[in-house]
């Protein structure tokens, strides 16, 4: 049986920031949106509530992250309280359709038909050298297993979809939340970019055995300590289809 290892003080997931702002609060923060900011008088006259039921709307998008509150002074009014005025925060904004897994196909076909493939394999191969460099002081005195683990942050740090298995047939990678998948499924090449930069940063064979483009679920990369590889030599490579 496989013993799963992970990091201690991982942090839990945010909510989908469209699955957690829903009804009114959905509605005060279209209208921020709409106009660059509002005051809670505003917001009540605009939304029919009572003032102070869009005042306790808006304490708790702040509290939440999803807005921020600035005190101005009104227009043409030299003395008095500023009043409160509430904008969205780059995570409130993000509540709303954003397209960006289709611009990045755009982007990797534009390169491969105007530029060509080997174009392409030159933009991968820069984006995974630059990981390769960043990761390389953070693992300097690691072994195997110890670096394997520290991975798990290849994404983000605290990641807590990932996790590093070890049983009797070896050491594995596990991903279950694909940051890209949307644009992975597409266009799977844009894989190779982890499993070279895992394979280059652990210096041994790395392949993938399940793959969430077949429908498994997660991606687990298996690692192949008996295959070693030079880690001193950088070079990009496709990873080979299954």
């Amino acid at each position: 049986m496989a013993k799963r290892l992970r990091r201690k003080g991982g942090k839990q997931p945010a909510p989908d920031a469209r699955e957690a702002v829903t009804g009114v609060r959905q509605s005060i923060l279209a209208l921020l949106k709409q106009r660059r900011g509002a005051g809670v008088a505003e917001l009540a006259d605009h939304l029919h509530i009572s003032y102070e039921g869009a005042r306790l709307h808006l304490v708790q998008l702040e509290k939440e992250g999803w807005i921020v509150k600035h005190l101005v002074r009104p227009e043409n009014v030299s003395a008095g309280r500023p009043v409160a005025r509430y904008e969205l925060t780059a995570a409130g904004d993000h509540v709303f359709p954003k397209h960006y897994d289709d611009l990045s196909v755009e982007i990797i076909d534009g390169i491969a038909d105007r530029l060509g493939p080997q174009a392409l394999k030159q933009v991968l191969s820069n984006l995974t050298e630059k990981r390769i460099r960043e990761w390389t002081p953070r693992l300097e005195g690691k072994t195997l297993k110890e670096r394997l683990v520290a991975l798990q942050g290849v994404y983000s740090d605290e990641d807590p979809f990932m996790s590093v298995e070890i049983g009797r047939d070896g050491m594995r990678l596990v991903e279950r939340n694909c940051p890209f998948l949307n644009v992975a499924s597409r266009r799977p090449a844009l894989c190779s970019v982890t499993v070279c930069t895992l394979q280059h940063l652990l210096g041994v064979k790395v392949v993938r055995e399940e793959r969430f483009q077949h429908g498994h679920g997660r991606c687990v990369f298996r690692v192949l300590p008996e295959q070693k590889i030079d880690a001193r030599r950088f070079r990009f490579a496709w990873e080979p289809a299954p």
